[in-house]
């Protein structure tokens, strides 16, 4: 089901344009992270407080079916703000992985699964492990499942 609202783009230029060309070229273009040929997918989700609908590349992060979100900010000491969006609106999310966006439940994964995705998440993009050295917090892994 289409998420309702007042589209607001990020206020970050590269990313409300890898949006708008990932979207109007059914995910054949702007589909990897800047120049680095790392594949990424796009969440819709509702603002957390303004209920404005939200549009984010991350990076690709799949398994049978279900993709990790990882709140990770670059190792910032702050989750990202469309962490908290989630967290507000885990059952009002859309992905879009190629063509089709497609409607996904949200739930943040601790313990032993986190372990399981955040082993994924690093060999999909080897970075992660070093934003995880550069902050204190842990950095949220959520997992999202077509409903």
């Amino acid at each position: 089901m289409p998420i309702d609202g007042e589209y607001v783009p990020s206020t970050s230029e590269w990313v409300r344009d890898q949006v708008a060309e990932y979207e109007a070229s059914g995910g054949t273009r702007s589909n990897t992270l800047l120049d680095t040929g790392l594949p990424i997918i796009i969440f819709t989700t509702l603002g957390g407080r303004s209920g404005k609908v939200r549009k984010t590349p991350v990076m690709r992060v799949e398994h049978e079916g279900a993709y990790a979100l990882i709140a990770s900010k670059g190792g910032a000491p702050e989750h990202p703000l469309w962490y908290y969006n989630l967290i507000a609106n885990p059952n009002h999310v859309m992905i879009q992985d190629g063509p089709e966006p497609f409607d996904v439940e949200v739930r943040e994964v601790h313990g032993e699964e986190r372990a399981t995705w955040w082993e994924r998440a690093v060999r999909a993009y080897p970075a992660y492990e070093e934003y995880q050295a550069n902050t204190s917090r842990e950095i949220p892994v959520l997992i999202a499942q077509r409903i």
